[in-house]
């Protein structure tokens, strides 16, 4: 059960450093920056809750 947590854990790292450069590239109003940062929040609740149901 460790093993499949770590591997998700790296699995979501990895994809936050493809995707940052980019994203705060793209984000240079706060607001944006917040409403974007959200969004992502909520798509990462929703991956880790897939992954604990399975």
């Amino acid at each position: 059960m460790f093993t499949q947590e770590m591997i998700s854990a790296i699995f979501l790292i990895a994809v936050l450093f493809l995707v940052l450069p980019s994203f705060l590239s793209t984000n240079n109003r706060l607001k944006q920056f917040m409403k974007n940062i959200s969004i992502w929040a909520v798509i990462v609740v929703i991956i880790v809750v897939i992954i604990n149901l399975i």
